[in-house]
Order: C-alpha cells, then sequence, then structure tokens
C-alpha cells in the first residue's frame, strides 16, 4: 500500500469508525460466540499473494465484530471505564506513523520532553504535591507506564533495590525476609507484582468500610517484625476495584514513614477523579508517599496504554532500573531523563501524545464535566436501586461505581440474577464478592452514556429480577 493508497483507506477506515461508535446502541454489547469461533471464517495459512483491502474492509463485519465486547457501548457498565476519544486516536495515529521508540532522549527528543512537560501539566490538573513534579531543584517527576499493574511492581522493584541497599545487600541479591503489605480489598496486581519480585505480601483485613486503616497495618507490621521479617514496602489503594474503597492514606503514611517503608498509592480508576476539587480530599495523605499511579486510559478520555505515574524521588527508581550499555549512550545523558531507566521494558511508545491532544482539545473544564457526569449517572442509577425495596446499596457511591444486589436473597440468587442480565445483551456487567457476600458492580463507563441510557439498564435489571418472580 502506497501513500495515495493509503489515504483512500484511512478515509473509509475513519468513516468506519465513526460510524461503529456513533451507532454502538445498536449492537448487542456482549458477543454471542464461543470459543474457537474465529478459526473457521479464516483461511488455514496467510495469503501467499496480497488481498485487496476492500475485502479486508468487508471481513471486519464478517469476522471481528461477532467477538467484540463493546467497551465504548452507553450499555457497558462491567469492570471500570476504558474510555478512547477522537483526539486521543488521532494522536494514536500521530505516534503509529512516527514510529519511534523513545527509550531515550537522543532516540526521539520531542518523545522525551514532551512526556516531562505532560507529566508536569496533568500532576498540576489533579493537585499533585509539588514535589512530585518535575523541578531542577527537586528530584520528582512523572512517568507514563503500560498499565497501573507495572506501575506497582516498578514501584515495589525500585523499593525492594532500596532496602537491600541499606541492608547492605546488592540489589541482585534475593532476601526471603523482605516483607510488603496492601489491603484485602486491593487489586490483584498487587500481589501479584509481589510474586514476581519474590517477596512475600500480606493481606493487611479491612475495616467495615473495606478500606486499610492505620491499626491493622500496625498490627501486620509489628507481628512481622517479631518473627524477624523486614517490613519495606506498603501499597495503599485509592478507588478498590471490588467496591471503589478509600484506605487511609494519612494513617497508612505515618506508620510508613516510621517503620522505613516505601509507600506506593495506587489510584487507576479513582485518580481522573483527582481533577474535580471537590473529590481531592479522598488522597489525603498523598504527600506522605513516595509514588503514585493511576490510568488516564481508564477515565479521562485517553486510549489505552497510558498509566501515570509520579515518584518524589526518581533517583530511587533509576539507580534500582539502570543498565547503560554503549550502544545506548548518549552526549547529553543526565540532562533530561532517559525513560528506559523508569520502567521495566527498555521500547516506548510516544504516548505523552495522546495526553496533549486530549488536554487541549477539552481544557480542565471539558474533562471536569467528563468527570461529573458521570458520577452525576451513578447517583441516578443508585436513586433507581434504593427505589426498589427488592435491592440494597452495597457500599457508598463516590464516584461512577454502584454495588448492588438483591436484599434477602442469598448468593446463588443474586449470581442467577447477574447470569439473566448479561444473557439478555441489553447490558453487560461484573459481580464482586466481599466477605461472601456477592454482589453486582455497575459502573457509567462509556463517554457517551446518557440518563436515558441509566434508565435503561435499571430497566433491564428490574425486569430481569421480575422474571425470577421476586
Amino acid at each position: 500500500m502506497e501513500g495515495e493508497e493509503f489515504k483512500v483507506a484511512a478515509k473509509e477506515m475513519v468513516d468506519y469508525i465513526v460510524d461503529y461508535l456513533t451507532n454502538i446502541r445498536e449492537r448487542r454489547v456482549l458477543p454471542e460466540v464461543e470459543p474457537g469461533y474465529l478459526r473457521p471464517l479464516l483461511p488455514p495459512a496467510a495469503p501467499d499473494t496480497p488481498d485487496q483491502w476492500k475485502d479486508i474492509m468487508t471481513d471486519i463485519e464478517r469476522v471481528i465484530m461477532p467477538g467484540i465486547t463493546h467497551w465504548q457501548s452507553p450499555n457497558f457498565h462491567a469492570y471500570f471505564p476504558a474510555t478512547n476519544s477522537y483526539p486521543a486516536t488521532l494522536a494514536d495515529i500521530l505516534s503509529d506513523s512516527i514510529g519511534c521508540i523513545g527509550f531515550s532522549w537522543i532516540s526521539s527528543p520531542a518523545c522525551t520532553e514532551l512526556e516531562v512537560v505532560m507529566m508536569d501539566w496533568l500532576g498540576q490538573l489533579l493537585g499533585l504535591p509539588q514535589d512530585f513534579l518535575f523541578s531542577p531543584e527537586g528530584t520528582g517527576g512523572g512517568v507514563i507506564q503500560s498499565t497501573a499493574s507495572e506501575a506497582t511492581l516498578v514501584a515495589l522493584l525500585s523499593a525492594q533495590s532500596k532496602k537491600l541497599k541499606e541492608l547492605g545487600h546488592t540489589p541482585t541479591t534475593a532476601h526471603p525476609q523482605l516483607v510488603a503489605y496492601t489491603s484485602d480489598q486491593s487489586h490483584s496486581s498487587v500481589e501479584r507484582a509481589g510474586m514476581l519480585g519474590g517477596v512475600l505480601t500480606r493481606l493487611v483485613t479491612s475495616d467495615e468500610q473495606f478500606a486499610m486503616r492505620g491499626p491493622a497495618l500496625r498490627q501486620a507490621i509489628l507481628a512481622d517484625i517479631k518473627e524477624g521479617l523486614i517490613p519495606f514496602f506498603v501499597v495503599g489503594t485509592v478507588g478498590t476495584t471490588s467496591a471503589c474503597s478509600f484506605d487511609n492514606l494519612r494513617e497508612i503514611g505515618e506508620l510508613a514513614k516510621k517503620f522505613g517503608l516505601w509507600f506506593h498509592v495506587d489510584a487507576a480508576y479513582a485518580g481522573s477523579a483527582f481533577i474535580c476539587e471537590e473529590f481531592r480530599y479522598l488522597m489525603d495523605g498523598l504527600e506522605l508517599a513516595h509514588s503514585f499511579n493511576f490510568n488516564p486510559h481508564k477515565w479521562l478520555l485517553v486510549n489505552f496504554d497510558c498509566s501515570a505515574m509520579w515518584f518524589k524521588n526518581s533517583n530511587d527508581v533509576v539507580e534500582a532500573f539502570n543498565v547503560d550499555p554503549l550502544y545506548l549512550k548518549h552526549e547529553k545523558q543526565g540532562q533530561v531523563p532517559d525513560y528506559r531507566h523508569w520502567q521495566i521494558p527498555l521500547g516506548r511508545r510516544f504516548r505523552s501524545l495522546k495526553l496533549w491532544f486530549v488536554m487541549r482539545m477539552y481544557g480542565k473544564q471539558g474533562l471536569q464535566a467528563h468527570i461529573r457526569k458521570q458520577v452525576s449517572l451513578a447517583h441516578q442509577f443508585e436513586s433507581h436501586v434504593m427505589e426498589d425495596s427488592r435491592f440494597e446499596i452495597i457500599c457508598p457511591v463516590t464516584l461512577g461505581l454502584v454495588c448492588f444486589r438483591l436484599k434477602n436473597e442469598d448468593n446463588t440468587m443474586n449470581e442467577k440474577l447477574l447470569k439473566n442480565i448479561n444473557a439478555g445483551g441489553v447490558i453487560h456487567m461484573v459481580p464482586s464478592k466481599i466477605r461472601d457476600v456477592y454482589f453486582l458492580r455497575f459502573v457509567v463507563c462509556s463517554y457517551q452514556t446518557e440518563s436515558d441510557d441509566v434508565k435503561t439498564a435499571w430497566k433491564e435489571v428490574k425486569k430481569q429480577a421480575d422474571l425470577l418472580h421476586l
């Protein structure tokens, strides 16, 4: 495909994308295919001669769309948002076309320098403590990771390296006595980071609001010290996956300081809300953290992948990850970040373009309006639930997640309700379970979701409950 052919094909693809997103309500949100559906639709081997573009376009609907779960649908209410927007899509087109691998400043200076500026822009929009931002006098700074899971692993490995040096060990030496802490409500990726780092992860029992608090963490730390273990790392979660609960960052941070632990804050979903001043009380105590992460690709209209991470002292991650062969050296080293030292992979895409385009096209006020609208839609769904005596709300609705269940019914009946809702194909939700209580999660996900879509979702929930003769 040459340039002129690409122009025609690109226009056709853009038209298809706009039509897809504009009319996405007409598609069943959850596919009905069975595992292995796709292989019989394709030849057994790659073609010997080139196919025609028109045939590829035709096969999108024939082969791909039957197996798509439509995450951008206003009827998609599962997991957490994975938003996109036209400005972010345009940025990815440009990034893909430039095709740079921005592991160092010299590999493409704009790739590094725009990321430095965008991480400061974004940090300022969220109201982050100043020492997380880049400054000539400080050691703070931000980097775009691929996911919050990767950010947690980066923080853990940085903390592990720092602690081993304090103990007089080389960073590559395993130390079976190291122990990390997180809430029993934290995302599974935190425990997985401990597995990959080869350290024990202690799950601290959360309180009645599903939050990790200082007294329980202190008790766990003291018990481990008594057993000869070495506490070194703790993760506080702002907006847990199961119930969108909020750990007490101040209590955790004060304990981390007292016992010499690296304190990482995971705000993968909820962090986007801090662009609105009224939600910043949720990050009280963040100034005590060593690192902070949230996913703009979840709720801030930026396409996956774009996970924003800040360090109070970026030297810690650089010292942990620095391997500097001659073929990667350049004359400007030390004057600007070489982001290969801030992450697990070497290569990296030009992801800051997405932040630049989105922040410029929406502005602070536009992004705030997006968050506030979705929070109000969640409260609308909450009000529908509360008006029906058959249902109950499991935990306070703070942002865009509503956790609810059939009241006075066992887990089996709630499981059956959700199964029937998803089988109906009108909306899609997923469940969670805390302390043996099974419940349904309704999340406002699509930027296209309107009040009528929330009414449609509740109507479907009521319909399926009626069919169960409840």
